[in-house]
């Protein structure tokens, strides 16, 4: 890293929140003071409409996993992760610029054994960005989980750190510049999950799913461009609350369900980005036959959990059975979320069941 750019990220983590977006030469884009303007132009005159979509999806495919670790010894990987502002829909009709790493939601899912380095390349390309970021590693000991190290601003050259990651379990990470909650709500987080040395036990699927607020200045369901809303993010109440950045996205009315087949076994990894809100993580029509506490993978699971809570900053894991047909349902049994705002998602089972547990008409 030059002189230049450790000068900057100092004065950057110095000034606070709107002097580092200044420095990153956004202010006029999306600074607070900027965002209060535009927030009372759409009170005054609706939204404005729709943008042109840089992506078709902003959901990142829950199947996207590394394969689990298969080997014995400590080894060495090279992560980059490139960060990208994308404008996509949260849902039909309904456009929200979000920051990304790796131009979806949740960021790539890092998979490694514990006693590996993990050698990162992080860049904020000056085209695809137009604040700074960082990555702080809930996974890593060091300065801000290496966010320090990492800030830097769109153009500057990409930062590098090294680690081992030298405890098991599945842990978060986020962009943690001052203005982190609108970061981590706009899209900026992901999980880095860390095997135990004799790795987890084998499963026929595995999902990743990442929960996070969306603050606008629209109300759910309204067409056009929504904006994101500072005064709603500091009272805490959301537009929408969604999966992988997408309302509804895992349904037959967005991208399509998760699907399995009866007697399989499935992990959920799932990620709570927040920034604010609890989630309370529950299969509907079948439980957490194993659950994995706070992403705890070291202690034995806890078994047949109904319902979870996971803090905001958590990566979690949970088991599920299948044996018999139909939707699961993975909501967030704060249930207006899930019935109004977004957190919903299903595993479609298809099959015949494998035990007779089960009549719908006797």
């Amino acid at each position: 890293m030059t002189q230049t750019q450790i000068s900057r990220r100092r004065a950057m983590q110095a000034i606070g929140a709107t002097g580092a977006l200044a420095v990153a030469g956004c202010l006029g884009e999306s600074g607070a003071e900027n965002d209060a303007e535009t927030n009372q132009s759409a009170a005054t005159d609706g939204l404005p409409a729709a943008k042109a979509v840089d992506v078709d999806r902003i959901a990142r495919d829950p199947t996207d996993i590394p394969p689990p670790v298969d080997w014995n010894e400590p080894r060495e990987h090279d992560v980059t992760v490139e960060t990208v502002r994308r404008t996509a829909e949260i849902e039909p009709g309904v456009t929200f610029e979000y920051m990304t790493f790796g131009g979806q939601v949740p960021g790539p899912m890092i998979r490694v054994r514990r006693g590996d380095r993990v050698n990162l390349t992080f860049d904020v390309p000056e085209d695809l960005n137009m604040a700074a970021h960082n990555m702080d590693f809930h996974a890593v000991y060091g300065p801000g989980g290496g966010a320090e190290a990492t800030t830097i601003a769109p153009g500057d050259d990409p930062a590098r750190i090294s680690f081992t990651a030298d405890y098991a379990g599945v842990f978060i990470y986020h962009c943690a510049i001052p203005n982190m909650d609108q970061h981590i709500s706009s899209g900026m987080f992901g999980s880095i999950l860390v095997e135990p040395e004799d790795g987890l036990p084998e499963v026929d699927h595995e999902y990743y799913l990442g929960q996070h607020e969306i603050y606008t200045d629209g109300d759910v369901g309204e067409a056009g461009h929504h904006s994101f809303d500072f005064d709603a993010m500091l009272e805490e109440s959301p537009t929408y609350v969604v999966f992988n950045g997408q309302a509804y996205g895992f349904t037959e009315n967005g991208v399509g369900p998760m699907t399995a087949e009866t007697g399989d076994t499935a992990r959920v990894y799932f990620a709570n980005g927040g920034p604010n809100l609890l989630s309370s993580l529950h299969p509907i029509g079948n439980v957490w036959s194993r659950y994995y506490r706070d992403g705890d993978l070291l202690s034995e699971p806890d078994l047949n959990i109904e319902t979870a809570p996971v803090a905001p900053g958590t990566t979690t894991a949970g088991e599920l059975e299948f044996p018999v047909p139909g939707p699961v349902k993975i909501v967030d049994h704060a249930l207006t979320r899930a019935t109004r705002r977004g957190a919903l998602a299903v595993i479609d089972v298809d099959g015949e069941p494998t035990r007779d547990i089960y009549d719908e008409d006797p």
